[in-house]
């Protein structure tokens, strides 16, 4: 992994990309998951993702949650 991909990553409790600070995960994070993941782990994964950010911003809605972590891995690799 280069470190520009390292820097992808969420910083917590906002769930915000530390390298840069747009709402994890950001388009390169995105990208560095679907390489590293089959689609059924990369969606497990963003699930257990999902959980620790609702534990993280009790506030949130379920269904922007949902949207931000779930809904772009249903999606075939390279779609917007």
């Amino acid at each position: 992994m280069t470190g520009d991909q390292a820097d992808h990553g969420p910083a917590r409790p906002s769930w915000d990309c530390r390298a840069c600070g747009r709402p994890w995960p950001c388009d390169p994070a995105r990208e560095q998951l679907a390489g590293a993941n089959g689609r059924v782990e990369l969606a497990v994964l963003m699930w257990n993702h999902l959980e620790e950010a609702a534990r993280d911003m009790p506030r949130t809605p379920a269904s922007e949650l949902f949207e931000r972590f779930l809904r772009w891995t249903d999606r075939p690799t390279g779609a917007a």
